[in-house]
């Protein structure tokens, strides 16, 4: 590759990257191209990789030392965008970089609420047990990702499976939202009865 200037092998890194281009990016990172080049919304490569799905690019940028912490002005980084999407293979990608998993989205919230919300169950799973992230973490809304799975759910089989796993590693279902309404509330006015039944939890043993 020809020689460029620092900034011009930045922008075609940023361009490439957005494209998905996985063989320009790898070009480019080896002619010494910063990893972490951003354009002027903040936005790095690997964000942008990771907001098209292109996974072999964030797998190249996470190699070559891409930091996955930066927020552009939507506060978007790659995690973030990752729980958003539920591609668990970018996710992955991602953790190998070692994210700040209590970066927070403009809506205040980690990757956990929004994968939460929109049903990514494969995403909440590798998520949860693959990471230490707050399982509890409380929104802009006022929301924790089990509150969230309530509420924005639709109450069938994923959302259900969502909360079964958000409780299953230490969310707790007394924590409620700003109008003191908690997740089994939430779970029994919108007539969701395999949650209510998972919210309230196991009822007394019986006597011997």
């Amino acid at each position: 590759m020809e020689q460029h200037s620092e900034a011009a092998l930045s922008a075609q890194l940023l361009r490439a990257a957005q494209d998905g281009d996985a063989a320009r990016v790898a070009a480019l990172l080896a002619a010494g191209a910063n990893p972490d080049a951003a354009d002027a919304r903040g936005r790095t490569a690997l964000t942008s990789a990771a907001l098209g799905d292109h996974v072999e690019v964030v797998r190249a940028l996470v190699s070559a030392g891409a930091d996955p912490d930066p927020q552009d002005d939507a506060r978007n980084n790659a995690l973030l965008v990752s729980g958003e999407t539920g591609n668990v293979a970018l996710l992955r990608e991602v953790l190998r970089g070692s994210p700040d998993l209590t970066r927070t989205n403009r809506f205040g919230g980690t990757a956990l609420i929004p994968a939460a919300d929109r049903g990514h169950l494969p995403y909440v799973r590798e998520l949860l047990r693959t990471t230490g992230i707050d399982v509890n973490h409380v929104n802009h809304l006022g929301w924790t990702a089990l509150l969230e799975a309530v509420i924005l759910g639709d109450g069938g089989p994923v959302h259900t499976e969502i909360v079964r796993e958000l409780l299953a590693h230490g969310a707790d279902p007394q924590v409620a939202d700003r109008q003191g309404r908690t997740p089994l509330d939430h779970a029994r006015s919108a007539g969701y009865l395999e949650m209510v039944r998972l919210l309230q939890g196991p009822g007394p043993a019986p006597r011997p």
